[in-house]
């Protein structure tokens, strides 16, 4: 997990937040054997630098999928390669995961796609829950798609809903299979993760109450005594 690392192992603040009401608590799936595909419409080949460039173009292994309009890469070696992404970048995930951004850089190693960091303005992520009709949704400046883990890490500016209540703070690692979500803080800052829990049943914020129908009853016959002469 990316927050076992030691900076992050200090950490002023650890919150573990559950985001599914009780988490599947699947255990890590093994790396991806499939073959890689790429498709594009167009490749250019400079043999001198040995840089190859594609257009429109779309790489998948097993359950991953990434398309931008443009990628360029040293070659075509899948064994351990970093390949950047530009334009319309759209990273499809496992676990009905996506992310969109616009540049990624995917890291292959031993021919599979390891690790795909996505950057944009902001980069965004969200995932179609599990037996529910809500959407988890996040967004940062930058967020980490670690294959092999199937977690997602946000950084910077990083903000996460399950698609009632919501957190935010400078990290947050989602783990997509568990449907679950980590925040930390660095130490020694005035750093702060902050948490919107919505009651259950409640309107939305800022949604005004709906408007109650009118009676359509007739008002009854007021006494002799109350009425006008």
């Amino acid at each position: 997990m990316a927050l076992s690392r030691p900076r992050l192992a200090r950490a002023a603040l650890l919150l573990s937040w559950a985001l599914a009401a009780g988490a599947r608590g699947a255990g890590a799936q093994e790396p991806h054997q499939s073959p890689i595909s790429l498709d594009a419409t167009s490749s250019e080949v400079d043999y001198k630098t040995n840089t190859v460039v594609f257009k429109d173009v779309v790489i998948a292994q097993g359950n991953v999928r990434v398309q931008a309009e443009h990628a360029h890469a040293t070659g075509l070696n899948f064994d351990n390669s970093r390949w950047t992404f530009e334009g319309n970048v759209r990273i499809s995930a496992e676990q009905r995961g996506t992310l969109r951004s616009d540049q990624a850089i995917v890291e292959f190693r031993n021919n599979r796609i390891a690790k795909a960091t996505i950057t944009g303005s902001p980069a965004e992520f969200e995932q179609q829950r599990a037996n529910s009709d809500q959407v988890a949704r996040g967004h940062a400046d930058e967020i980490v798609y670690d294959v092999s883990e199937g977690t997602v890490r946000l950084a910077n500016q990083a903000w996460l809903s399950d698609g009632h209540n919501e957190i935010s703070g400078p990290l947050l690692v989602y783990n997509i299979r568990e449907e679950r979500v980590q925040a930390a803080t660095s130490p020694g800052t005035d750093e702060r993760v902050h948490i919107t829990i919505a009651p259950r049943g409640d309107s939305e914020p800022g949604k005004p109450e709906p408007n109650k129908p009118q009676s359509n009853r007739p008002e009854p016959n007021r006494p002799k005594s109350d009425r006008q002469p």
